[in-house]
């Protein structure tokens, strides 16, 4: 068994496409629009692993996303290298988004760090 995929809303559905594919060499497939009920999604492949829906629908409650909450707590991206990581890193704070953590070796081994992403989800970077 693995997990084939994982969805996210967004406001901004062709900007979350341009971050994932900017920061993380997303490939989009052709967007798919629901005319009846105003669903739009895409679905992003990576060089390997488990794919991520990106989705939008005319209205949306846009909720806070406090760190500390229930549900979906981040989206994590391997990169193979702590060097990767630390570029990786640097390139999102010198383009405006917030590092929330790392880079640095937690406590259970992992070389990491965390930024809130577009539309402010986190995502965790790790080798």
């Amino acid at each position: 068994m693995k997990i084939e995929h994982t969805a996210i809303y967004f406001q901004d559905l062709e900007g979350a496409k341009q971050f994932f594919e900017t920061y993380f060499n997303a490939t989009a497939n052709d967007l798919y629009h629901n005319e009846k009920t105003g669903f739009r999604s895409y679905f992003l492949s990576f060089d390997e692993g488990a794919r991520l829906e990106i989705m939008n629908k005319e209205v949306l409650d846009d909720l806070p996303k406090p760190l500390n909450r229930t549900g979906l707590a981040h989206v994590t991206f391997a990169l193979g290298s702590k060097e990767a990581v630390d570029e990786l890193t640097d390139r999102l704070k010198n383009d405006g988004y917030e590092i929330i953590s790392g880079p640095r070796t937690t406590g259970d081994g992992y070389y990491e760090s965390c930024v809130l992403g577009f539309e402010n989800n986190q995502i965790e970077i790790t080798v």
